[in-house]
């Protein structure tokens, strides 16, 4: 056999081809061109959607049994919260029915006690619901929308409570819509009363601190005020009903340097809720004046006429020292 008739050519396995770095800018190249033409064609679309719709049961199917376990165990970890939040609403309501009774007791006492002394009445106090909207985009002040304004019967300076306290007062009203500007806003001050002490002070808002706090200015050091106390509002504003949860005195700095304590407190409302009180004072106007009608004075009239004075007559006012 002759050397000329063997083939010298290598077998497939050995076939080389074009170069590895030629095929990697081809298909490079090629997928920067699809990649193009699909952001600018959109010309996988229809692929995607065919291949959504065919792997859509597949998929569902893949997903139950972890559902499946996922659904069981929140429904049993949902039943113990369900269990142990009822014995807990079952509690507090007991113990507001409680307090409920001795509040209206004391009311009724309240109110025999301001008859006796013939005191005015309180201003009675209506509350209208609202929700709130969105915050304010203002990063320099903390205000908040609510739902309802002109039309519903809100007005400007109107005090915003929730569950747990005071949160803020209406300070812009419109149409339909009303601007309520929160406590811990700079501009915004409530009076106070400290419930265990009595006393009674001016918080103001500080942003600043803690994320919103207020803080009780002008106070001397010496002062009886401890962490933990209770504010509520004193009503000697005329804006704020008496009796409305405030805040709690969370911190005390009592410098021997300086003339005041710096306290701060922590608000007790949530400025996270949703639904809110709108309170509405309504005055009672005040009773008329008592017309004191001058005794009658027996006499005759000086002048005849219908407006002339009448004429004393001596013996009416012998008794008092006068001789006739």
């Amino acid at each position: 056999m002759s050397l000329e008739s063997i083939d010298h050519t290598p077998p497939p396995f050995f076939r080389q081809g074009i170069s590895a770095l030629s095929k990697v800018a081809l298909f490079g190249l090629f997928a920067v061109l699809l990649m193009v033409s699909d952001e600018r064609f959109k010309i996988t679309n229809p692929l995607r959607s065919t291949i959504a719709t065919v792997m859509s049961p597949l998929q569902w199917l893949i997903l139950q049994p972890s559902y499946a376990i996922g659904y069981l165990g929140g429904y049993f970890v949902s039943l113990q919260e369900a269990r142990s939040l009822t014995a807990q609403n079952d509690k507090k309501l007991t113990l507001d029915n409680l307090k409920l009774q001795k509040i209206e007791q004391l009311q009724i006492e309240n109110a025999h006690l301001r008859r006796l002394l013939d005191l005015r009445p309180q201003l009675s106090v209506s509350a209208k619901t609202v929700q709130v909207l969105y915050e304010t985009p203002d990063p320099f002040s903390q205000r908040i929308v609510i739902d309802k304004g002109m039309t519903e019967g809100v007005v400007v300076g109107s005090p915003v409570i929730d569950e747990s306290g005071v949160l803020g007062q209406v300070t812009r009203v419109y149409p339909l819509v009303s601007e309520v500007t929160l406590l811990t806003d700079r501009d915004q001050s409530i009076p106070v009363m400290n419930v265990r002490t009595g006393q009674r002070n001016i918080a103001f808002g500080n942003p600043g601190h803690a994320s919103g706090a207020l803080e009780l200015r002008f106070v001397p050091p010496g002062a009886d005020v401890e962490v933990g106390d209770l504010l509520s509002t004193s009503g000697i504003d005329g804006v704020y009903p008496a009796g409305l949860h405030v805040a709690k005195v969370s911190r005390i700095d009592r410098r021997t340097d300086a003339a005041f304590a710096r306290i701060h407190a922590t608000p007790l409302s949530n400025k996270e809720g949703r639904h809110l009180l709108v309170l509405q004072q309504s005055k009672e106007r005040d009773p008329p004046p008592l017309e004191i009608a001058p005794k009658p004075v027996r006499g005759k009239n000086i002048g005849g006429g219908k407006d002339a004075l009448p004429a004393l007559d001596i013996s009416e006012i012998g008794a008092q020292g006068v001789r006739p």
